[in-house]
């Protein structure tokens, strides 16, 4: 079953931190880009942040310095290191794979995990 499954949700105060992970199942993430993104109830989702196949990785302002993306190919597995987190952070995040790219930037996601959790709130 190709799948892409989020972890490492959950509620966590201001200012603290959270490890997301996206492990994908059924295919190889090796050559893809894979993307973050946020949501909140009543928006639609919103890039966070990107990372190329050789771990080069894009960030929106918003979380520049506080959050970083890496990934492990022989895991197949992305992470998500989040720091600092504020009430702007909190939503349901999503991994996805890329399907079409311009450079650097994801223009079109072909598989979307189901989503992690989170909140901040003290």
């Amino acid at each position: 079953q190709v799948q892409l499954e989020e972890s490492g949700g959950g509620l966590v105060q201001p200012g603290g931190s959270l490890i997301l992970s996206c492990e994908a199942s059924g295919i190889s993430i090796d050559n893809y880009l894979m993307v973050w993104h946020r949501q909140v109830p009543g928006r639609s989702r919103a890039l966070v942040a990107s990372i190329g196949k050789l771990g080069d990785a894009v960030y929106v302002n918003s979380v520049k310095g506080r959050f970083t993306l890496s990934r492990d190919n022989l895991k197949n597995t992305v992470y998500l290191q989040m720091n600092g987190l504020n009430i702007n952070d909190a939503g349901v995040y999503y991994c996805g794979r890329c399907a079409t790219k311009i450079g650097s930037t994801c223009v079109s996601i072909d598989l979307w995990g189901r989503g992690t959790q989170v909140t901040v709130s003290s």
